[in-house]
């Protein structure tokens, strides 16, 4: 008879993280960081309030935690090691070099038109027009899915550009296309 494992904590680290997670996005930032709640309701007209994504986005991560923690004990779970340490600190770089390309790559375009075109554009004013609310989310957007299965697949592949393109694109068909008041991220902010 083999002696048993310890069983490590680490998916219950995870679960009771992601789980506190949730509660803090959805009760406190959710919250009290948007304008309006989860539903907006104005002169009869219902549209989707600025809470409503990050609370949605909050229950899920809450859901997972919830599945981790019931499932904790029904297999034997592995220590945190250096090489998940390795996957994280990655993970992490391209999430902010991504979100910094959002941000920045629309604003970087009209700043380039203007100073090699002569053009007096201000990306304030386009960011709510085609092509221009788009740029940033594209390009951020297709890094980050691009990188993510290029590192799981363990290389680069045209597949994995073109899977990320139609990623982006259906995000865009799903969440700017139908809704005339809601702007893709970063949008809002700059």
């Amino acid at each position: 008879m083999q002696p048993q494992k310890p069983a490590t904590r680490a998916n219950l680290y995870l679960a009771l993280g992601s789980i506190a997670l949730a509660l803090v996005v959805a009760l406190v930032w959710a919250r009290y960081d948007s304008g309006s709640g989860l539903i907006l309701k104005v002169r009869r007209q219902v549209s989707i309030g600025d809470a409503l994504a990050p609370t949605i986005a909050a229950a899920m991560i809450g859901l997972g935690g919830v599945m981790v923690l019931l499932q904790r004990h029904a297999a034997e779970q592995p220590g945190l090691s250096l090489a998940n340490l390795r996957f994280l600190t990655r993970f992490l770089v391209l999430c902010a070099v991504s979100f910094a390309l959002m941000r920045w790559t629309g604003p970087a375009v009209v700043a380039a038109i203007n100073l090699f075109g002569e053009g007096d554009l201000s990306y304030r004013l386009l960011r709510d027009t085609a092509p221009w609310k788009y740029i940033g989310f594209a390009a951020g957007g297709t890094l980050l899915i691009t990188v993510l299965i290029a590192d799981i697949e363990g290389r680069l592949t045209a597949r994995s550009v073109i899977i990320a393109v139609l990623a982006i694109a259906a995000l865009i068909a799903l969440y700017d296309l139908p809704f005339d008041d809601l702007q893709l991220p970063p949008n809002g902010d700059v």
